[in-house]
């Protein structure tokens, strides 16, 4: 039996609840922001033709607090920013501000997009975002909605988990993370709980931030740790799987590029939007 897809309000409101803490997840955030970013743009770049000193036109539409968009919009990208969660697309839009960057963002559903159809050379869906549609036709849909705002000849990133290997072994949780603060350490970490299909999983999200009421000591003022604990779920999809997709909702020349090649943290397909497909024409 198919699963259910999972409730784009409840996925909202787990990036509702994790904005804040967001960065907390990153030894150093703002270095994974320029590495990431340095990444990405080598991929656009070989994409579209490595043009020296091209300037495109980015919709970031899983942008979160804007982990790939702050550092695409620093490179000079001209980067527009969307989320199914708003408190997470306002935090992107205030790091922007912090930092003097140009970056536009707003709450948008991946799976209707509220922009207008050709309008960006480059769409990005990063950091395992389009996994979180647990069902064929949302995962079309959203894939079909990035192609329909991608100018002909435009391309599309996507970056999963690596799923192929992960499928295999159905690990039950990650290695923590630490953050250094100056209260102590930040300790995440997620326990994964497979379904009976062996391709979704449902996910407890962990962190522990210094200043909580134990009394193992060490760690905060009062020598515990705070937990914080959210829910969400994944459908973990197969590089064949995806590309399917990708082919069903129109993008074409297809390819997957792995971290060793690319320098980006996930593999990531580079798809496109035939330079060929006109645009839609609503009038």
């Amino acid at each position: 039996m198919p699963a259910k897809s999972f409730p784009a309000s409840t996925v909202r409101h787990f990036y509702d609840d994790l904005a804040a803490d967001y960065d907390l997840m990153y030894a150093d955030w703002q270095a994974s922001i320029e590495r990431q970013a340095a990444a990405l743009s080598g991929l656009i770049g070989a994409a579209l033709g490595n043009r020296e000193g091209a300037v495109y036109d980015v919709l970031d539409c899983a942008c979160g607090i804007g982990t790939q968009a702050l550092g695409l919009a620093a490179l000079g990208h001209r980067v527009t920013g969307s989320d199914l969660s708003p408190a997470a697309a306002a935090r992107a839009g205030r790091e922007a501000a912090a930092r003097g960057l140009d970056l536009r963002t707003t709450a948008a559903d991946m799976t209707r997009l509220p922009f207008g159809d050709g309008l960006f050379d480059v769409v990005v869906c990063a950091d395992n975002s389009l996994p979180h549609l647990l069902t064929p036709d949302a995962v079309e849909a959203a894939l079909g909605e990035m192609r329909r705002v991608l100018r002909p000849g435009g391309v599309l990133l996507v970056s999963t988990r690596p799923y192929d290997r992960l499928r295999r072994e159905r690990p039950a949780s990650t290695p923590p993370q630490v953050r250094d603060e100056a209260t102590g350490r930040v300790v995440t970490f997620q326990l994964w709980h497979w379904r009976p299909d062996g391709e979704r999983y449902d996910l407890e999200h962990f962190q522990l931030l210094p200043g909580g009421d134990g009394a193992d000591g060490g760690e905060g003022e009062s020598g515990g740790y705070e937990v914080r604990t959210r829910r969400t779920s994944y459908w973990a999809l197969s590089q064949e799987q995806l590309t399917g997709f990708a082919g069903r909702a129109g993008l074409t020349d297809a390819a997957w590029h792995e971290p060793e090649e690319s320098g980006f943290f996930q593999p990531v397909l580079v798809a496109r939007r035939s330079a060929t497909d006109p645009t839609e024409d609503h009038a």
